[in-house]
């Protein structure tokens, strides 16, 4: 089944790794055929803590993540129209390299 894709605005991102995305739909009334605003808020996974407020987003259903994020963020970060900071490009870089081999620490001998 495929997942659902909404787009909307970041009204939040006071909270780590989480943005809270306004969406908005318009829909026709049954009655008086007019077209009415309807909005809803989600709780979307954001794990690199690129957006900010304002920012035009797209979110796409996830497994459930917490209580109230079953919504994450695929919206490419450089179709924001904004300059990336050092940081972010540098978590970036690093997601894309592949994770180098840890070595294993020898164990040290229980003593007795």
């Amino acid at each position: 089944m495929p997942r659902r894709v909404l787009e909307g605005r970041v009204v939040s991102d006071a909270m780590d790794k989480t943005v809270t995305v306004l969406v908005e739909r318009r829909t026709m009334h049954p009655i008086y055929k007019k077209y009415v605003k309807q909005s809803a808020k989600y709780a979307a996974h954001d794990e690199s803590n690129l957006f900010r407020v304002g920012d035009k987003v797209e979110i796409e259903e996830c497994r459930p993540l917490s209580k109230r994020k079953t919504w994450t963020v695929v919206t490419d970060p450089k179709s924001l129209g904004r300059e990336l900071t050092a940081k972010v490009k540098a978590e970036a870089a690093a997601d894309a390299a592949p994770a180098k081999a840890k070595k294993a620490a020898p164990k040290k001998a229980a003593k007795k």
